[in-house]
């Protein structure tokens, strides 16, 4: 037979229902996930932890800063993104747009 787990033994069984917003991102824990941030940042990486305020730890991450530009003689808008590669980020919730959990497949 199957051998009990150490939730079973407390009398839990690994609950995947989700009935608050945050057990969604308790889902997501040591996956990867993407952060739509205020000021047109977007992070994907491994999320390591989160609090209640949804301040966040992602670990290899890799962050993308979008500036839009008006040119002044033609006004054309002109996009430009930046990436870079973060080996952790420390995020501040009240920053935080969305974060996306990863597609189960």
């Amino acid at each position: 037979g199957n051998l009990p787990s150490a939730a079973d033994a407390l009398g839990q069984e690994d609950d995947v229902t989700v009935k608050e917003p945050l057990d969604l991102v308790r889902l997501s824990l040591d996956e990867h996930v993407f952060v739509k941030m205020k000021g047109d940042r977007e992070l994907r990486g491994k999320l390591h932890a989160y609090d209640q305020h949804l301040n966040i730890i992602l670990g290899d991450v890799e962050e993308t800063v979008t500036k839009t530009e008006i040119d002044e003689e033609t006004f054309e808008e002109i996009i430009q993104t930046k990436k870079r590669m973060l080996p952790f980020l420390f995020v501040r919730g009240d920053g935080v747009i969305l974060i996306s959990p990863p597609l189960r497949s």
